[in-house]
C-alpha cells in the first residue's frame, strides 16, 4: 500500500469543495459526482484542472491555447487540437510535484481513471487548503515588509534632507567668505601665540620641577642620615639599659618567684619518680604479657588471612554467579535478537519480493505506456507527415497553377495584342474595302446609267431623270 503525505478525501467532500471554492456559476451547478468519479469525463476534468491552475498560479485561459515562443514550428495549425492538452499537462505536472505527487501522466488527462483522479484531487485540495492557511501569515509578513520599506524610505528621505541641511550649514555663503577667511587667519595667529606662550611656560615649569627634584633628593639624603643616627642611638640606649642596676623591690619579687618555681620543680620530680616505679613494675610483668599478645596477634593474623581468603573466594563466587547470570541474560537477548532478526529478514525478503513484483508491474506499465505513447507519436508523426506531404503537394500545385495562370495571362496579353493588331488591320482593310466598294458602286451606277441611257437611246425611249 502506498504511503501518502496527505489525507485522502471522500468523493462527496471533493465535489462540495470544488463547487464552493474552485468553480462558480453554471460550472458549479452542473458539476455531478458521476462526471468526476463514476465515469470520469476528460472535458470536465480539464475544466477543473484549468480552474485550479487559475486559482493557484493565476494562469488565464488564453495561455493554454498559446504556442510556445521559444520553439519554431513549421505548421502550427497541426497542433491546434493538441496544444491545450499539452500546456495543461505541463502546468499540472509542475503543480503536482509541489503537492508531492510525481506519477502524473498525460494519459490522466486524455483517459482518466477514478482512483488516480481521486488521489490527484485529494493532493491538490490538501495543497490549496495549506496555501490558504499559510497565505494569511504570508500576507501579514508582506504587509509588515511593505510598512518597513515605507518607513525605511521615509527615514532615507529624512536622512537625505538632514544631509542636505548639514551640507548647507557646512557651505559658507559667498558674502561671508572674506569674513571667514579673516577669522581663520586671526585664529591661526592666536594659536601660534598660545603655542609660544605654552612652550615658554612649559620650559619654566620644567626648570622649577628640576629644582624641586634636587631639593627633594637633598632632603631625602639628610633624612637617611638622621635615620642612621637614630638607630645607633637606640643601640647605645639598649646597652646602657642592660648596665643599669635594678631596684631592691624588683629583686625581692624576682627571688620569691624563683622559690615558687623551685617548689614546683620538686613536686613534679616526686611525681615523675612515682610514675617511674609504677612503670618499672609493669615492665617486669610485660614479657609474659607480650608473649600472650604475640600469640593472640598470630591467631588474629591467621584468622584475618582466612577471612580475607574467604572474602576473596566469596567475591570470586559472586563474580562468577554475576557473569553466569549476565551470560544467561545475553544468551536470552541474543536468542530474542536472532528471532527478531530472522523475522526482520523474512519481512525484508517479503517486502523485497513485493517491491520487486511492484517494480516489475510498474516497469511493464511504463513499457506499455511508452509503447502506447510511441505508437501514438508514430501515428501522429505519420499523420503529420501525410498532412505535410499534402500541404507540400498543394503548395506545389498552387505554384504550378500560379505559373500557368501567369503564362496564360502573358499569352492572353500577347493574343490580345495580336487581336488588337488584327482588328486594326481589319478595320483598315474594311475601310479600304468600303471605299473601293463605294467607288465601284458609284462607277457601276454611272456606267449603268450610261448603258441605260444608251439602250434607251437605241430603243428610242425618252430619257428622264426620274426613271431608274
Amino acid at each position: 500500500m502506498e504511503a501518502f503525505t496527505f489525507p485522502r478525501y471522500s468523493p462527496e467532500d471533493i465535489i462540495s469543495y470544488l463547487r464552493s471554492h474552485i468553480l462558480a456559476g453554471s460550472e458549479a451547478r452542473n458539476l455531478v459526482k458521476e462526471d468526476v468519479f463514476d465515469n470520469p469525463k476528460p472535458d470536465v476534468l480539464r475544466m477543473i484542472y484549468m480552474r485550479i491552475l487559475q486559482k493557484v498560479y493565476g494562469i488565464s485561459l488564453e495561455h493554454f491555447y498559446m504556442m510556445p515562443v521559444n520553439t519554431e514550428i513549421t505548421y502550427p495549425q497541426l497542433f491546434e487540437g493538441f496544444l491545450p492538452v499539452c500546456n495543461l499537462y505541463v502546468h499540472m505536472q509542475r503543480l503536482l510535484s509541489v503537492c508531492q505527487i510525481t506519477d502524473f501522466q498525460i494519459d490522466d488527462i486524455l483517459n482518466p481513471k477514478t482512483k488516480r483522479t481521486a488521489r490527484f484531487l485529494s493532493g491538490i485540495l490538501n495543497f490549496v487548503n495549506f496555501r490558504e492557511f499559510r497565505r494569511e501569515a504570508y500576507l501579514e509578513l508582506q504587509q509588515n515588509y511593505k510598512l518597513a520599506m515605507e518607513k525605511r524610505q521615509q527615514l532615507e528621505a529624512a536622512n537625505q534632507e538632514a544631509a542636505m541641511k548639514l551640507e548647507k550649514l557646512n557651505t559658507i555663503p559667498v558674502e561671508h567668505q572674506a569674513e571667514v577667511k579673516q577669522l581663520t587667519e586671526d585664529i591661526r595667529e592666536l594659536e601660534q601665540l598660545l603655542r609660544q606662550d605654552y612652550r615658554r611656560k612649559q620650559t619654566a615649569l620644567q626648570e622649577v620641577i628640576s629644582q624641586k627634584k634636587t631639593d627633594i633628593a637633598e632632603r631625602t639624603r639628610k633624612l637617611n642620615e638622621l635615620k642612621v643616627t637614630m638607630a645607633t642611638l637606640k643601640e647605645e640606649q639598649e646597652q646602657l639599659k642592660s648596665k643599669i642596676v635594678e631596684s631592691p623591690e624588683e629583686l625581692k619579687n624576682y627571688k620569691e618567684l624563683m622559690k615558687e618555681t623551685v617548689k614546683k620543680l620538686k613536686k613534679s620530680k616526686q611525681e615523675v619518680i612515682e610514675k617511674y616505679e609504677v612503670y618499672r613494675d609493669l615492665v617486669e610483668v610485660l614479657p609474659s604479657c607480650q608473649q600472650e599478645v604475640q600469640l593472640y596477634q598470630k591467631k588474629m593474623e591467621r584468622q584475618g588471612a582466612n577471612v580475607e581468603r574467604l572474602a576473596s573466594v566469596l567475591a570470586e563466587v559472586r563474580n562468577l554467579e554475576d557473569q553466569l547470570e549476565n551470560a544467561h541474560i545475553e544468551l536470552k537477548k541474543a536468542k530474542t535478537d536472532e528471532m527478531s532478526l530472522k523475522r526482520l529478514v523474512t519481512a525484508k525478503h517479503e517486502k523485497l519480493s513485493t517491491l520487486e513484483i511492484r517494480r516489475e508491474k510498474k516497469r511493464e506499465e511504463v513499457e506499455q505506456y511508452k509503447h502506447t505513447v510511441f505508437e501514438y507519436c508514430d501515428k501522429l508523426q505519420e499523420k503529420r507527415g501525410a498532412v505535410c506531404d499534402k500541404v507540400t503537394a498543394i503548395e506545389k500545385e498552387k505554384q504550378h497553377t500560379r505559373f500557368k495562370i501567369q503564362q496564360l495571362k502573358e499569352n492572353a496579353e500577347k493574343e490580345e495584342m495580336k487581336a488588337k493588331e488584327i482588328s486594326r488591320n481589319l478595320k483598315a482593310g474594311l475601310e479600304k474595302f468600303h471605299e473601293s466598294l463605294i467607288k465601284t458602286a458609284e462607277s457601276y451606277a454611272t456606267s449603268r446609267e450610261e448603258k441605260v441611257a444608251e439602250l434607251k437611246g437605241l430603243l428610242g425611249l425618252p430619257t428622264s431623270g426620274s426613271s431608274s
